[in-house]
């Protein structure tokens, strides 16, 4: 009678502690940073693996052991990742705030990724980045920031040489800076992205027309009727092919569609801007005119205040709408030397 009542107390005092020893204490959360990466079932050059994670999954941090960390998922697998792989709670929580920030921000170009590119948090290379895109992703082109490329050793120089006795100076240039670009991918993500691992997707019709200059947004104005077809007419904003610039972009030129010639014509072309991006395109009533299509551009003066340009195009012809008291004297850019 005595053991019949004792029975159940030590099947709970066995039971318990076990329950206790599968059911770690978590130290932290985190997310995997990686495409895809093993779970070891244990640390050791030679391992089984036990399960698989994915780029932007959930895991527990249960404990950590060199350049290690066991991790439970949320389906309640545990195994060995390597930490190199996983980010932590504050660079997914700013991933997350960047993407609700940018979620609504007009698309200036689609894009195509040429490699399998990370989006990060801040530009930069060694910035923090949770998700991989992968090669061949589209994405939309929002905004446009520098950051200062790190280099091995010391900064370049760049060698002046005297005209007086034909000496030669090494004079130590600035830091080499690097385009980024804001995207938002087919996920609705958003992040920073080398410029140079995204391909602007210019329709060739107008990208033929670049002389040397890259585009840096554009936009379809409207369409014209030329016999059973429409066809699309173009704003476009270019820069010079080098990164760096104080400016977003520094041109602007409409491509109108000549209906008698069957082909694309330069409308207009403004030169010497200090170009800020967004671009917004839009249409408006403007009486006798009838409904036209208007941009507005974001312009840069020598302050660093920034005024907006508004244009409209009644196909050929593109003119500047003027605000009241609003002069037509351009704002000075400042080049890179």
């Amino acid at each position: 009678m005595r053991w019949s009542r004792l029975m159940p107390l030590l099947v709970v005092a066995l039971v318990f502690p076990a329950c206790n020893r599968g059911r770690r204490r978590v130290l932290e959360v985190a997310y995997v940073s990686a495409p895809q990466a093993a779970l070891r079932d244990q640390v050791a050059a030679i391992y089984n693996r036990v399960g698989n994670v994915k780029n932007g999954e959930r895991v527990d941090v249960l404990e950590r052991e060199k350049r290690f960390a066991r991790v439970r998922t949320t389906a309640g697998a545990e195994g060995w990742i390597e930490q190199r792989y996983l980010v932590d709670q504050k660079t997914y929580d700013g991933l997350q705030k960047l993407t609700q920030d940018n979620q609504n921000d007009p698309l200036q170009a689609p894009g195509v990724l040429r490699n399998d590119t990370n989006l990060h948090i801040t530009p930069g290379r060694e910035t923090e980045h949770l998700y991989q895109l992968a090669t061949g992703a589209k994405v939309s082109i929002l905004k446009r920031a520098t950051a200062e490329k790190q280099l091995a050793g010391a900064p370049p120089e760049r060698r002046e040489v005297s005209q007086v006795g034909r000496s030669e100076t090494k004079i130590p240039t600035g830091p080499v800076l690097e385009d980024w670009w804001l995207v938002r991918d087919e996920s609705g993500r958003v992040g920073w992205v080398l410029a140079r691992m995204v391909d602007v997707d210019v329709p060739l019709d107008i990208g033929q027309y670049a002389e040397g200059q890259r585009f840096v947004a554009f936009f379809v104005l409207n369409e014209v009727a030329d016999g059973d077809k429409k066809v699309p007419q173009y704003l476009c904003m270019l820069t010079d092919p080098h990164d760096g610039l104080p400016y977003d972009f520094d041109q602007i030129r409409v491509f109108t569609w000549n209906v008698r010639k069957h082909r694309y014509e330069t409308a207009y072309r403004e030169h010497g801007l200090n170009g800020v991006l967004p671009v917004t395109v839009a249409q408006e009533n403007f009486d006798k005119e009838g409904i036209l299509p208007v941009f507005t551009v974001h312009v840069r003066d020598d302050d660093g205040n920034i005024s907006e340009r508004k244009y409209k195009m009644n196909t050929p012809i593109v003119r500047r709408i003027l605000a009241p008291g609003e002069s037509t004297q351009r704002p000075t850019k400042t080049r890179r030397r």
